[in-house]
């Protein structure tokens, strides 16, 4: 009786989920239909999404599950790739660890940061505002930030750091900030927080732009009565599109970290001090060519990053509540 009742229950279930489908089909396609014109808009960049953005995720899921040497034709072998991540790959372990000690410093930070030079830049005449907008947004997009900071970070005496450090007797010889493995995380966080303030910065510049001003008005009559409760309840509910936008940019950022690596540390870096799944990814997916094991990776890295959107929207939905 117990197994029939299962049964039927997810014979029922099925029946419903089908049934919802077709609706959900059939609504979609009235509204095509009513709409046109303004679904031969979207067209091209449906078009250009699916093809570089959501068949490569696609593509990259069923190599995840072969080997794939490139040179070969992939051969099917399950979990296989999974299990060799998890139980064997003591490297891959560390670079989680090491992704998301980099994604919890750098991340909450440079959002923050972001938003809050955007809020201090808007409060500022025009013209000033749009060149401070070049200025914090210069990192970000200057290929020298990393000769700057080699600099800086020098490892011999002539260092900036290093410099200043043994100028004032704190150090009597130079230290090795990108080959130490006791300096190179803490170092390269200071240069990955320096270039986070990216498109999320531009987004929270032209949200506060779009502000309605009477809601300010109308605030200041029911009683708001200094500047952060003016943020919290009037600013931060207007922007919560652009606050959600630079969420996804920032963790996406934050969880991708390899570029600011690589010319500062290296790669591999000292004793993979630094290494980060993106790192690994690129290791296996490059250099070794074990494509069904970097399929593996990303798709590991993809689950992680939509986790940590869903997150930040639940916290975004809050604001201002």
């Amino acid at each position: 009786m117990e197994l029939e009742h299962v049964q039927s229950t997810y014979v029922t279930r099925r029946n419903r989920m089908s049934e919802l489908i077709k609706n959900k089909s059939k609504q979609l396609i009235k509204d095509i239909r009513k709409n046109k014109v303004s679904y031969l808009f979207l067209l091209p960049f449906g078009v250009i999404f699916f093809v570089f953005y959501l068949l490569p995720v696609l593509i990259s899921f069923f190599y995840s599950f072969t080997y794939y040497n490139i040179l070969e034709s992939p051969q099917f072998i399950g979990l296989q790739n999974y299990i060799n991540l998890f139980l064997t790959d003591d490297l891959f372990i560390q670079s989680i660890s090491t992704t998301l000690l980099f994604a919890l410093i750098t991340g909450p930070i440079g959002y923050l940061a972001s938003f809050f030079f955007a809020w201090f830049i808007n409060e500022l005449p025009r013209r000033i505002r749009s060149i401070l907008v070049v200025v914090f947004y210069a990192p970000t997009l200057s290929g020298q930030v990393f000769v700057i900071w080699g600099i800086i970070f020098s490892g011999d005496q002539y260092g900036y750091i290093n410099g200043f450090l043994m100028e004032i007797g704190l150090l009597s010889e130079p230290i090795q900030w990108f080959y130490d493995t006791e300096f190179v995380v803490p170092a390269l966080i200071i240069v990955i927080l320096w270039t986070s303030i990216g498109s999320g910065f531009l987004a929270f510049v032209a949200g506060m732009q779009s502000l309605d001003k009477t809601l300010f008005e109308a605030g200041y009559i029911e009683g708001i009565s200094n500047r952060w409760q003016e943020l919290w309840f009037i600013t931060l509910p207007q922007m919560k599109p652009q606050l959600l936008f630079g969420a996804v940019m920032t963790i996406t950022q934050s969880f991708a970290i390899h570029d600011v690596i690589v010319p500062l540390a290296g790669f591999p870096t000292v004793d993979y001090s630094a290494h980060t799944v993106v790192s690994h990814l690129v290791d296996y997916g490059t250099i070794r060519f074990e494509m069904g094991y970097a399929s593996a990776i990303a798709t590991i890295l993809f689950i992680i990053m939509v986790g940590g959107n869903k997150i930040i929207q639940k916290l975004i939905g809050k604001v201002g509540t």
